[in-house]
C-alpha cells in the first residue's frame, strides 16, 4: 500500500484504499489462523482449568483490544475482567488472585508497562498466556503459553499505526472465547442470562405469561352467543379474535377476522347465527410457560396473528397477538 498523498482523492480511489485495508487485515487473520496449533490448545486448557478468572492486561491499542476480549470472555461463560497495567502498578494488581490466569497482550512483546507487572505475577505463581507479534520478545519468553499473532503488514500505509496487528489479536481473543464456550457447554440460555437487557435475552427469557392479556382483557364468548355478540367482544378487546368457551372456561374454538369473512360469504345472519356454527374448532394454542419466541414461531408457521393461552385442560388463561410480541421485542 502506498503512502498517502496530500492531493485530493476521487470516490473510486477512496473505495480502493478501503478495500486494500480490509484485504490486508483479512490476510493478517488468515496468517494467524494458519499458525494456530498446540499453543492455542494449551491456552484454552489453562483458561478452562482456572478456578478464578481470566485477567486481561494490555497497554495502548492492545489495551483497547484487551477490554473487548475480556468482555467477550465474560459474556460467553468465562469470567474475565481487564486490568490496566499502569494502574496495576498502583494497587490494582491486588485484584488478581492465585486462582486466576493472566492474558497479556503486546504486539512488540516489549511494552514497558506490561513487562513491569511480570515480577509480581510470577511471584503469585499463576499461569501467564501472552499474545504477541514477536516470539523472541521478553513477554513471549516469560509467558507459560505464547500465541504468535504476528502479521505480514499493517493496514496503515506507513506500516506504523496498529491496524492489522490489533485485528489479528482481537480475532484470536474471539477464537479463544469461542473455543472455551464449546468446552464449557455454554448454551443460548446461558448467553441470555448474561444479556438480560439485550434482544436475545428477551427472546430466550421472556415467557408467554409475561406478555399475554389476562382476566377481563381476554376476549371470550359462549358457544350459544350470536356472531354479533362475538364481533362486539372482538371490537372491545382489540386482539383480532375471540375465544369460544364453555361454562367451565374450557376453550372450544376461536373466531377470527378470517372466520368472519368466510361466514359473510355464506350470507349468514350475524344476529341469529351461533358462534359454535362459525368458529374454528381445531385452533392453535400455547401454554403460559412457553417462551414468547415459541409463540412467534407458531404465528409465523401457521400464518395467524393471535393465540389463546390455555392450561393442560384447555382452560383459557389469556390471549396474545402479534402486536404484543412486537412490543415485547421478541419479533
Amino acid at each position: 500500500m502506498t503512502a498517502p498523498s496530500p492531493v485530493g482523492l476521487d470516490d473510486a480511489a477512496l473505495i480502493r484504499l478501503g478495500q486494500e485495508a480490509l484485504v490486508t487485515e483479512a490476510a493478517a487473520i488468515a496468517a494467524v489462523s494458519d499458525r494456530l496449533g498446540t499453543d492455542f490448545v494449551r491456552a484454552c486448557r489453562v483458561c478452562l482449568a482456572a478456578r478464578g478468572r481470566v485477567v486481561v492486561i494490555g497497554m495502548g491499542k492492545s489495551g483497547h483490544v484487551g477490554r473487548k476480549i475480556a468482555a467477550t470472555l465474560a459474556s460467553t461463560g468465562t469470567p474475565a475482567f481487564f486490568v490496566h497495567p499502569a494502574e496495576a502498578q498502583h494497587g490494582d494488581i491486588g485484584m488478581i488472585t492465585h486462582d486466576d490466569v493472566v492474558l497479556l497482550l503486546s504486539n512488540s512483546g516489549e511494552t514497558n508497562e506490561v513487562l513491569a507487572v511480570l515480577p509480581v505475577l510470577k511471584r503469585l505463581g499463576i499461569p501467564l498466556v501472552a499474545l504477541t507479534g514477536n516470539a523472541q520478545s521478553s513477554l513471549a519468553q516469560a509467558a507459560d503459553v505464547h500465541i504468535d499473532v504476528s502479521v505480514p503488514a499493517e493496514a496503515c500505509p506507513l506500516n506504523l499505526a496498529p491496524t492489522a496487528s490489533t485485528t489479528a489479536a482481537l480475532a484470536t481473543g474471539d477464537a479463544l472465547a469461542v473455543a472455551l464456550l464449546h468446552l464449557r457447554g455454554f448454551t443460548e440460555a446461558d448467553f441470555a442470562r448474561s444479556h438480560p437487557g439485550g434482544s436475545l435475552g428477551r427472546r430466550l427469557l421472556l415467557h408467554v405469561a409475561e406478555v399475554m392479556h389476562k382476566g377481563a382483557e381476554v376476549p371470550v364468548v359462549g358457544p350459544e352467543d350470536t356472531v354479533s355478540t362475538g364481533l362486539l367482544e372482538m371490537s372491545r378487546k382489540g386482539l383480532g379474535m375471540t375465544g369460544v368457551a364453555d361454562g367451565n372456561g374450557q376453550l372450544l374454538g376461536v373466531f377470527t377476522d378470517g372466520d368472519l369473512r368466510r361466514a359473510l360469504d355464506r350470507r349468514i345472519d350475524v344476529h341469529a347465527t351461533r358462534m359454535d356454527e362459525v368458529m374454528t374448532r381445531q385452533c392453535r394454542t400455547i401454554g403460559p410457560t412457553a417462551l414468547a419466541v415459541e409463540a412467534v414461531v407458531l404465528l409465523e408457521r401457521h400464518r395467524i396473528t393471535a393465540l389463546m393461552v390455555v392450561d393442560e385442560d384447555r382452560r383459557i388463561l389469556g390471549a396474545l397477538n402479534v402486536h404484543d410480541l412486537l412490543r415485547a421485542g421478541v419479533m
